[in-house]
């Protein structure tokens, strides 16, 4: 949902009310700034701007995209950088490079997306975790992407050193 910064706020505490994430295995909710938004013309791009002015994140989403398999990989390697768990989507690839033939026919590869929250502090060595486990800079092996978060629901921290 793309909001005012106002507006949003109303709306997670609505849905933890609703939800109550302050109970362990009920959901967890995240806010996070965007830079631009294309295709509405209700917010404008410099509204965008003007609502992520000034924050300093507590958490980042850090989104890890890769082959089908290796999300128990992904998920492995940040858990040895500090990370408490995250989660999988299935997804499929739809760039150029992403089609290959076989009997003439188009196969698209199926994908997996990441998607841990992260403590700010912890976000650069789990994404050098990451990155030396699956190899991430070699082509073809992935992509990473971190956004910061600016409100998060549901999050607890493990008693766990």
């Amino acid at each position: 949902m793309v909001s005012t910064k106002e507006a949003i706020a109303q709306l997670v505490q609505k849905l933890d009310k609703e939800f109550n994430f302050e109970k362990p295995n009920h959901g967890i909710a995240f806010t996070t700034s965007i830079a631009s938004v294309i295709g509405s013309r209700r917010y404008s791009s410099e509204k965008a701007k003007e609502d992520t002015e000034g924050d300093r994140p507590m958490y980042h989403l850090i989104t890890v995209v890769v082959d089908r398999g290796k999300a128990e990989d992904v998920t492995e390697a940040a858990r040895k950088a500090g990370s408490t768990g995250g989660t999988v989507i299935n997804a499929r690839g739809a760039g150029i490079h992403e089609t290959s033939k076989v009997f003439a026919m188009d196969i698209v590869p199926e994908k997996e997306i990441v998607l841990i929250l992260s403590e700010s502090d912890k976000t650069e060595a789990i994404i050098d975790s990451i990155r030396q486990e699956l190899k991430i800079d070699e082509p073809g092996n992935g992509m990473i992407y971190v956004q910061e978060v600016n409100q998060t629901y549901g999050l607890y921290k493990s008693n766990k050193g």
